[in-house]
């Protein structure tokens, strides 16, 4: 197939084009390497040295014989260059990443959400819109989160996508309908994969459009197959406040004595799926699209849920560090349950990596060769959900932990 991976440049977006690649299928990368920017925005830079994503295509193709093509647009800003694009390329299948991803950076400020929305929001319609014109019937994988659904919990386990109710009729009878799990966000970058929920449904009912809406967990390593090849293929690595995932901060604080950073009770349970297993999902997807006129599929990306405290406890022991309990920046419940169906991958016949699978201390191994690169004032996380919690947390002069203000 031929396949557009948009944000093909980013976390996700590059091991899954390598692996794509790898399977035989002409992959095209369409990034406005927005990511790379915020890296100089925050005076931040990812653990693992990256090179630019010509030089990184440039190595694939030495390394493989194969090539990725790179295309600089801007989904939500360059319609019309979008839209030719497609029309002349027409790609068989779409992988959408091309979203600000932090929630943390969606919150920063009046301005960070307002990015946040215009640009995950604009791209995501822009994409459906162009789509559509161009008579493209091209199979459009999104890359959503767990997050539409919230973290509370009603005792039963969160369905993939839709949820079975029982309607009163006027006539007092109860009959039976499928909706939308009711969307619970957590955050401005939350609450755009939830409007992004709600322009697939209209798409795919509308237009026909064929849309795969992939809920994914938190992702934790850095290696794929891919990357392994070739030192200048690695992966980015994030570890500040901002943009590094819980369990991949543990890690780099860890590698480098620096106490592993629970925030609140740590109660807050999560969904994880490793890096490898998030690129074999995405080709399951690929490889099981919807037809015309069928409702937009939706899998729950996720391999394992744990407490944040547990995850701490479990990297302290294994790399003898310390944990401390911090406020927590963010608006949630202190405590919260975490069940999650995830039959449709595994009837697909995904064999999950799971936490206990010795892959933590590979990249504990992979913080530790790059420690050098670290800066430590940017580990905390400072950016607050709301202004009443904003005073309560800041760093200390080191940058080395936050602290209550009275």
């Amino acid at each position: 197939m031929k396949i557009a991976v948009l944000g093909g440049d980013g976390f996700v977006g590059w091991p899954t084009s390598l692996h794509l690649s790898d399977r035989g299928h002409d992959v095209h990368i369409v990034d406005n390497l927005s990511r790379r920017w915020i890296d100089t925005e925050l005076g931040v830079q990812s653990l693992t040295p990256m090179d630019s994503i010509q030089e990184r295509t440039r190595i694939w193709h030495q390394e493989t014989g194969r090539r990725i093509h790179f295309h600089l647009i801007d989904l939500a800003r360059d319609y019309e260059v979008l839209k030719r694009w497609l029309a002349e390329e027409r790609p068989d299948a779409i992988v959408h990443f091309a979203e600000q991803r932090a929630a943390p950076y969606s919150m920063k400020s009046d301005r960070h959400k307002n990015y946040t929305v215009n640009n995950n929001v604009s791209a995501t319609h822009n994409l459906l819109n162009a789509v559509v014109e161009t008579g493209l019937d091209a199979h459009l994988v999104h890359l959503g989160t767990m997050g539409v659904y919230g973290y509370s919990s009603v005792g039963a386990a969160i369905p993939e996508g839709y949820l079975s109710v029982g309607v009163e009729t006027l006539a007092g009878e109860t009959v039976s309908q499928e909706i939308l799990y009711p969307a619970n966000p957590g955050s401005i970058y939350h609450m755009t994969k939830c409007l992004d929920q709600l322009l697939f449904q209209f798409y795919a009912r509308n237009d026909g459009v064929r849309i795969t809406d992939l809920h994914q967990g938190i992702v934790w390593g850095t290696h794929t197959d891919q990357t392994r090849r070739h030192a200048q293929l690695v992966n980015r690595f994030d570890y500040d406040g901002d943009y590094g995932t819980v369990l991949n901060r543990f890690l780099i604080q860890a590698a480098i004595g620096y106490p592993l950073t629970v925030h609140g009770t740590g109660g807050q349970t999560r969904a994880f799926i490793h890096i490898q297993d998030s690129v074999r999902c995405i080709e399951l997807a690929l490889n099981n699209p919807p037809r015309s006129g069928e409702r937009v599929k939706i899998f729950n990306q996720m391999t394992e849920t744990h407490r944040v405290r547990d995850l701490a406890e479990m990297v302290a022991r294994i790399a003898g560090a310390e944990v401390a309990y911090l406020p927590n920046p963010r608006k949630e419940a202190a405590e919260n349950d975490l069940v999650v169906d995830n039959e449709q991958f595994m009837a697909l016949g995904l064999d999950p990596i799971t936490l206990e699978a010795g892959l933590l201390s590979e990249v504990i191994e992979v913080a530790k060769k790059f420690a050098y690169r670290v800066d430590r004032s940017r580990i905390p996380a400072v950016s607050a959900w709301t202004r009443d919690i904003a005073p309560t947390v800041e760093r200390d002069p080191e940058g080395r932990r936050l602290k209550s203000v009275s």
